[in-house]
């Protein structure tokens, strides 16, 4: 799977995550400092969503110090659903339910065996069309639409 990888910093745990996914077999972008460029988080939010968004990556994953600031990035982009997870638990809630293509993860508060947990249920869930999870997207959808630029 290509998957599109930025931070605004490199860190010992943006490492281990990048290490693993090419372990898992995946095609790695790689953006922002761990492409060696200076930027700050909102670039770097928006350059991987405009490449899963654009289908150059099939998903992502964000980091910066909270994870807060990439996910609220991340989401002004039409056609992304960023999720900020700090548990197995909720990564796989939010690919589950909300059908989430940007994993968000904080640099300050994620320990590498917590993210190697939150790695394991997000890849290993995906979304399960059913009514009541297709309305809420649908909704979710109609809203981002009605706020768009036009």
């Amino acid at each position: 799977m290509k998957i599109a990888v930025g931070s605004d910093e490199k860190s010992y745990l943006t490492d281990v995550v990048v290490q693993e996914l090419g372990e898992r077999g995946h095609d790695v972008t790689l953006y922002g400092p761990l492409a060696g460029v200076d930027a700050a988080w909102p670039i770097v939010a928006r350059d991987v969503a405009e490449a899963v968004a654009g289908g150059e990556a099939q998903e992502g994953i964000l980091f910066c110090w909270t994870g807060t600031g990439v996910s609220i990035a991340a989401n002004k982009v039409h056609g992304v659903r960023a999720a900020l997870c700090a548990d197995a638990e909720t990564a796989r809630g939010a690919r589950l339910w909300n059908d989430a293509n940007i994993l968000c993860l904080s640099l300050r508060r994620i320990s590498e065996t917590i993210a190697m947990e939150i790695l394991k249920a997000w890849f290993s869930t995906t979304y399960q069309p059913n009514p009541e999870d297709d309305t809420c997207l649908s909704q979710v959808a109609e809203i981002e639409k009605a706020y768009s630029a036009s």
